[in-house]
């Protein structure tokens, strides 16, 4: 596949990618198995939008997110910004990649260097870009701090001396530093108080806007992906499963494991009872995955072929994508036989 034919209005194509952590034994290190975290993902963000990444904790959300940036090497696929082969650049073309895309990582307590200032923190990457020096950095940085809601004069201050919100707001103002097109958000608000949150992804959606920038989005909170995303994608044990519109998403959800998420989605208000649809049995291990549909272990409707053949991520009618063998073009939903169910 040649990265040169694709069309731009997609600013990230992500394409059979797979990121595998040898498991070795012996004083020789032979490799043994291996952890699949991330199993031939595929995947578009077009141009000013934010796609949402959605799962259980180790389903690979961050693994997927890190070797798209090239903080981890790929074991197999392919990565497409605006029609280049990101695994393929080397030299000022890799240094202008880095410029285009950064990243906001997860805890604000270990992102920022303990040892550096504020402003120093932020002066990295524009130091190492050239983007600008002395004075000229000084107030572009600034500038930043007061762009996140922080006052300028915190510039000479060190990371101790902040609390979790203001932490992730210098951690955006860095990542904002070199004026990047693409964002990738690692559960960007879950370490915060649920106070500071709406306050953070109230300025993410500002900052989106005011720099024109593509989000993904990678969180387990779906209260908070439904707020920011224009599309979700779910992920399960290192397979995206369901893909969707957020408005297609929450009204009419087609894999089993996606109306699970959704039935255990808390709503804050007491007179809007639901059923949550209990799952048994854990997830399975990424060492050695389920044969056919990996849900099937836990899907309450799973049937014989989903033991046997894996499923592949069909497109629906509306761009609604799908890996399940009981969703069909006749039958829109899989059947609602839950067993385990509880009131909410």
């Amino acid at each position: 596949m040649n990265g040169t034919n694709h069309k731009i209005h997609n600013i990230l194509e992500v394409r059979n990618l797979k990121k595998y952590f040898p498991i070795t034994r012996g004083i020789f290190s032979k490799v043994v198995n291996s952890v699949k975290a991330v199993d031939d993902i595929s995947f578009n963000i077009r141009a000013g939008e934010t796609l949402g990444l959605v799962g259980e904790s180790g389903c690979g959300k961050t693994t997927a997110g890190r070797v798209i940036i090239r903080l981890d090497r790929p074991t197999d696929g392919n990565v497409y910004f605006e029609g280049g082969d990101v695994f393929k650049l080397r030299g000022e073309e890799l240094m202008r990649f880095r410029k285009n895309v950064q990243i906001i990582f997860q805890d604000p307590y270990s992102s920022l260097n303990p040892r550096l200032s504020i402003g120093s923190i932020i002066a990295e990457g524009i130091s190492a870009h050239g983007i600008a020096r002395g004075k000229k950095k000084k107030a572009a940085v600034e500038d930043l701090l007061e762009k996140v809601g922080l006052s300028a004069g915190y510039y000479g201050r060190y990371p101790h001396e902040f609390s979790g919100g203001q932490r992730q707001r210098v951690a955006i103002a860095r990542a904002l530093s070199l004026n990047p097109r693409l964002v990738i958000c690692d559960e960007p608000v879950s370490a915060l108080d649920v106070s500071i949150q709406a306050q953070i992804l109230n300025l993410l959606a500002k900052l989106k806007k005011d720099f024109n920038l593509s989000y993904m989005f990678i969180t387990h909170n779906l209260s908070v992906v439904e707020h920011v995303s224009d599309r979700i994608a779910t992920m399960y044990l290192g397979e995206i499963v369901e893909l969707a519109d957020t408005a297609e998403y929450y009204s009419n959800p087609l894999h089993p494991y996606t109306i699970s998420l959704l039935s255990a989605n808390m709503l804050p208000d007491p007179k809007n009872k639901k059923k949550a649809i209990i799952l048994k049995g854990d997830v399975p291990s990424p060492i050695d995955p389920p044969s056919g549909c990996r849900f099937h272990t836990r899907c309450p409707v799973a049937e014989e072929i989903c033991r046997i053949q894996c499923p592949v991520l069909e497109d629906k009618p509306s761009g609604h994508l799908v890996r399940c063998h009981l969703v069909s073009k006749n039958e829109p939903k899989p059947p609602v036989k839950f067993g385990v169910v509880k009131e909410i």
